[in-house]
């Protein structure tokens, strides 16, 4: 029976609610942060799929301040929702990436607006003592969130998108940070080069023995003027149908355990920079043709996970 009405999957959305009392939504920033992948300290490059704007085409304007970003998106959040709870989300760049004190001055900046929460995005190679102890200080204080980038759990995957760290160090940092009781939120990427439906689910099979927060499941966009670009005109990249992708994220939601929040199911792409696939942009028809496949199914999130032992903390 599914357990989740009408949604058949736990939406960040309602957990949110819960958590609130009313609608929250996140707010995305921009600081103008780097990332070790692209300045040589984990790597050059960056990922192979990682836009110039360092997955912040959506975030605000670096050269602008952090309040003046907010109230920004704020008035355009205020048209589409009304009144609501506003979460500070970190999202250009890794957010973790500076030294201990200008990163407490940067998230006293964005805990200083009329927000109820902080989210971060980052690396889990990005997360030094210092970090972690200034993160576990927010934590203690507010509602955060860690986003981290895995994408695929499979290593060979990792060195053919230029990840910059294994699957091993990507634990390290996970466990780090549950270990302190913050949440995790964990990005995955469906139809990265070189991997098969079976590499694919075995990633969503690693998150789930991890038992995350939430999760954020993002299809492979191919963006101008990055190597995967190249990759996908040489035809060694060939992006998933619409079909295949649905079909993908319906097996991996049935899963994923049942606590854990979905806190997207597929990804926006800028359609200035966006090379395929052109489908993507039909956000609305993804993800209603999830919604048919899973009804089609009589299936839910949850309904194949195999609980296993595990000391880390749930937060539902």
């Amino acid at each position: 029976m599914n357990p989740y009405g009408r949604k058949r999957y736990l939406t960040l959305d309602s957990v949110l609610k819960r958590e609130f009392g009313e609608k929250a939504v996140k707010i995305p920033l921009n600081a103008g942060l780097s990332c070790p992948n692209r300045d040589g300290k984990s790597g050059f490059g960056g990922c192979s799929y990682c836009s110039a704007a360092l997955s912040g085409e959506f975030a605000g304007n670096p050269c602008e301040s952090i309040p003046e970003q907010f109230e920004k998106t704020k008035a355009l959040y205020l048209r589409k929702w009304g009144e609501t709870k506003y979460i500070a989300y970190l999202q250009a760049g890794s957010n973790t990436y500076a030294d201990a004190e200008t990163l407490r001055k940067l998230y006293s900046s964005c805990l200083s607006l009329p927000v109820v929460g902080l989210s971060v995005a980052t690396r889990a190679d990005c997360l030094g003592d210092d970090v972690l102890d200034l993160l576990s200080e927010i934590n203690d204080k507010t509602y955060l969130t860690v986003e981290l980038g895995l994408q695929s759990s499979d290593d060979e995957t990792a060195k053919l998108i230029n990840r910059g760290h294994s699957y091993a160090q990507f634990l390290e940092g996970y466990s780090s940070l549950r270990e302190r009781n913050i949440r995790v939120c964990v990005h995955i990427i469906n139809g990265l080069v070189g991997e098969t439906r079976e590499n694919m689910l075995e990633t969503i099979r690693d998150v789930s023995a991890l038992r995350p927060y939430e999760i954020k499941i993002h299809l492979m966009h191919v963006i101008r003027g990055t190597p995967d670009e190249k990759r996908f005109l040489s035809g060694e990249l060939k992006p998933l149908s619409k079909e295949e992708y649905i079909s993908i994220v319906c097996d991996q939601l049935e899963l994923l355990p049942p606590e854990t929040a979905i806190g997207r199911l597929t990804g926006d792409g800028d359609r200035a920079t966006l090379i395929a696939p052109m489908w993507s942009v039909d956000k609305r028809s993804v993800l209603g043709g999830i919604d048919h496949e899973l009804r089609m199914r009589d299936t839910y999130q949850g309904k194949r996970f195999k609980s296993q032992d595990s000391s880390i903390k749930t937060f539902l």
